[in-house]
């Protein structure tokens, strides 16, 4: 089940792996798979496309760079159930994972995929070589979630028009240029029976309830036990991650690095992918080098 037919011109993954309970998980990599391996897991309603300028970074800095997408987004299949939950997302990393037996794993999540990152390392689920995290901590501002949730729930019925998606997203994003050529959403969004353009997303998906104060209590859990190199980036006009949240994670886990991308939101790696590109690169380079 899916959202409906893929545009003309929407990306095909470049490889497919077994998830959780029979889920097929749709991906692509960059770079020499002899490099250090680099697994990078996107945000709620984000596909892997968001990662698609980090990957080839990486993969020219020396690294195996692989970003798939999370059950019920993309191209990966639909819960058959329903069911989304975190324990479920664990999973389907650790299946990809056991197709690289001999490699540490680099884990790079945001939001979602951040937290999906920080259990699947404090908990020790997940032997990793380092962690990076993306506008995500165990404090989370309830507002900004809000406005998350509330964007993906708009628009049910699907839209008319590629210009009734893109001014959605700009009414989301404001702080964003609006694109000239519409081509490009073709890949966050599918043509549905109905004739309508509908978000790539399951429905269900956003019928998830989380509840922040638990998942706050097994986060600080997390981040106590983070024992490898870990980056936390955040961006300065997020209004999820706020900075006393931020200061809560290294207060929790006082060894990692923290950098602030003034003028990005909550979708830190779309907002500046050059500066956080870089960010990611050089603590990868300091941290875990490339063998020569």
């Amino acid at each position: 089940m899916s959202a409906g037919k893929r545009l003309p011109g929407t990306p095909r993954p470049m490889r497919y792996w077994d998830g959780a309970a029979g889920i097929r998980l749709a991906g692509d990599t960059w770079g020499d798979p002899r490099g250090p391996l680099v697994v990078l897991l996107h945000g709620a309603g984000q596909t892997r496309h968001a990662w698609r300028g980090t990957g080839k970074a990486l993969a020219d800095a020396g690294y195996h760079a692989l970003a798939f997408d999370a059950r019920g987004h993309g191209d990966s299949d639909w819960a058959p159930d329903g069911s989304y939950g975190q324990e479920l997302m664990l999973e389907d990393l650790r299946a990809i994972l056991r197709s690289y037996v001999r490699a540490r794993p680099v884990l790079i999540g945001a939001s979602m995929g951040g937290g999906t990152s920080l259990l699947a390392v404090g908990e020790g689920q997940v032997d990793a070589a380092a962690l990076a995290l993306v506008d995500t901590g165990p404090r989370l501002a309830q507002e900004g979630v809000d406005k998350v949730i509330g964007f993906m729930n708009q628009h049910a019925d699907g839209f008319a028009t590629l210009e009734d998606v893109a001014a959605a997203i700009a009414a989301y994003q404001p702080h964003r240029p609006q694109p000239k050529n519409l081509t490009g959403l073709a890949k966050n969004i599918r043509l549905g029976d109905d004739g309508r353009y509908h978000w790539h997303w399951d429905p269900r998906f956003r019928s998830r309830r989380l509840d922040l104060a638990r998942r706050q209590e097994r986060m600080r859990h997390a981040a106590r036990h983070l024992e490898l190199p870990t980056l936390l980036v955040r961006g300065g006009l997020s209004d999820v991650l706020t900075e006393e949240g931020a200061q809560e994670l290294l207060a929790l886990c006082p060894h990692a690095e923290y950098v602030n991308i003034t003028g990005a939101s909550h979708m830190v790696a779309g907002d500046r992918n050059d500066i956080f590109g870089r960010s990611v690169i050089d603590f990868l380079q300091r941290r875990l080098p490339v063998d020569d």
